[in-house]
């Protein structure tokens, strides 16, 4: 996998999370190398091979699911694989979003590129020129439990083939006329293709590209909020001391609190005396472990999802170098689903974290400023109604923590019994990372009130400068009551679409 300017080259290495998101988010386009196209016809030999000698083959010479004791016959092959797709379009709800389409696309690709789907090389490209021409099929959000995104990849295929919706330019239309619109033709699908089409679970890896671009991103800023309220509520950096934190390096801890102290570099709070209290409360005190323990999470979580995109799950798995097809169960997700599941829940533990440090620098009685931070007396507000959204956020959060993947009953006449939900842990990870963000806008937001307030924002770090910067760069300070809604969305959709490392650069 190689990637220069806006194009992504499938080259045999594996290819990579920023990649999927590249080609889902930035339009990045496709090539393909004479290598990967090496695979594809190898793969491709064995399962005509198969066919050649009429040897059972799951999905290829028998029907799916409970159906796998039914063979096809002969003058069925092909039509049998048209009806797969549009047998298992059964989608529900909104349409996904388009990134999130392209990266289920991307996704597929990436898992068609390691050779073992045996999918034809015309529809390999056939699924890669789509991708480049910006034909992206219209697919319902709810239907997979996880065992193959079926339902998903399956609105996906009959639009590839003419049938359903699609969206091109913008325009959503019949996904015949799309592919007109696009200059594409509908896929020529062969003996196994409509199978190599749904049989993968590349919705739940797309989405899990995204959400690890989101999550990283985010992750930088958690810190500058975390950096910045430090600054004003004149907390103990003890907490951030290597030594104290070697005694017991627990994952990813001396990591975040390294990222801290570059944060704090320069400001005043470093000096001896300058905090106010021996020891502050836990949710500033333990910022490095909680923050420490997402740091892990993420990282695991990267490594599970970089598997699935260089690998291939297909059921049955062609081996070209051995000439074998053979069934197996490596479609399941039990391990990629853990670490996600783990992902929510240490984000879940940041957002907390967050939700009360938030509450405490608008609490006079904790920081020793005055009452929700306005400048104007008790007669105002101030900061005080945000209390509520911050509560609301955080309690949403906890509850999207709580895991969904050991709820899926049987399917299939009781032979598919066991599923990991996949999918919908990502949709919950999405939806964790949508809240968590708008939490740390705001704790940024009221950092930045705070220190005003203290008067020390001509003594502030590096990093917490540049955060305290940014921050008055969109939004003014709070001195009369206003409307603060729309200052929050202004702050999360910048961090959302602005990364750390980039804004810093960019103030340094």
């Amino acid at each position: 996998m190689s990637k220069a300017g806006n194009i992504v080259s499938f080259t045999g290495a594996a290819p990579t999370v920023s990649d999927i998101a590249a080609i889902a988010r930035r339009h990045a386009r496709i090539e393909i190398s004479p290598e990967v196209e090496g695979k594809i016809v190898a793969a491709r030999a064995v399962v005509e091979r198969y066919l050649a000698d009429d040897k059972p083959v799951y999905g290829l010479t028998t029907a799916l699911g409970a159906g796998v004791d039914t063979r096809l016959g002969s003058d069925d092959l092909v039509a049998f694989q048209m009806r797969v797709p549009q047998a298992r379009a059964v989608g529900v709800g909104a349409a996904l979003p388009r990134d999130v389409v392209r990266a289920m696309m991307a996704a597929r690709v990436a898992a068609m590129a390691a050779g073992g789907s045996g999918v034809s090389l015309p529809v390999f490209s056939g699924l890669v020129a789509a991708l480049n021409a910006g034909f992206h099929p219209v697919v319902p959000s709810l239907g997979s439990i996880g065992a193959a995104d079926l339902a998903p990849l399956a609105h996906m295929g009959r639009a590839l083939l003419g049938d359903g919706e699609a969206e091109v330019g913008g325009t959503v239309t019949a996904a015949a006329d799309a592919l007109e619109k696009a200059g594409l033709k509908p896929l020529p699908i062969g003996p196994k293709d409509g199978h190599v089409l749904v049989v993968a679970n590349s919705l739940s890896v797309g989405k899990a590209c995204l959400c690890l671009e989101d999550a990283e991103r985010l992750f930088d800023w958690s810190l500058a909020a975390i950096a910045l309220n430090f600054e004003a509520f004149r907390a103990n950096v003890s907490a951030f001391d290597d030594r104290a934190l070697a005694a017991r390096p627990a994952f990813g801890q001396r990591e975040a609190a390294s990222r801290l102290r570059d944060l704090l570099s320069g400001s005043s709070l470093l000096a001896e005396g300058a905090a106010r209290r021996l020891q502050d409360p836990l949710s500033y005190r333990c910022t490095p472990q909680v923050w420490g323990a997402l740091h892990h999470a993420i990282a695991e979580a990267r490594a599970i999802t970089e598997i699935e995109i260089a690998s291939s799950g297909d059921n049955p798995v062609v081996l070209a170098d051995e000439g074998l097809i053979l069934s197996h169960g490596n479609f399941d997700m039990t391990a990629f689903v853990l670490a996600w599941e783990r992902l929510g829940q240490a984000l879940a533990h940041c957002a907390a974290a967050t939700a009360y440090r938030t509450m405490k620098i608008m609490s006079a009685a904790m920081s020793e400023l005055p009452r929700f931070l306005t400048p104007l007396g008790q007669s105002r507000s101030g900061f005080a109604t945000v209390q509520k959204t911050v509560s609301a956020l955080e309690a949403e959060i906890r509850h999207f923590a709580v895991p969904i993947s050991l709820a899926p009953i049987p399917v299939a006449d009781g032979v598919e019994d066991q599923a990991s939900m996949a999918p919908s842990v990502l949709t919950k990870t999405e939806a964790i990372i949508e809240r968590l963000r708008y939490l740390v806008a705001i704790e940024l937001a009221a950092s930045a009130q705070a220190v005003e307030l203290r008067g020390v924002q001509g003594e502030l770090g590096t990093g917490t400068g540049q955060a305290y910067r940014w921050v008055r760069a969109l939004v003014p300070p709070l001195e009369e009551d206003r409307a603060q809604g729309v200052d929050f969305q202004r702050l999360s959709e910048f961090i959302g679409n602005t990364s750390w490392s980039s804004e810093s650069d960019h103030h340094s």
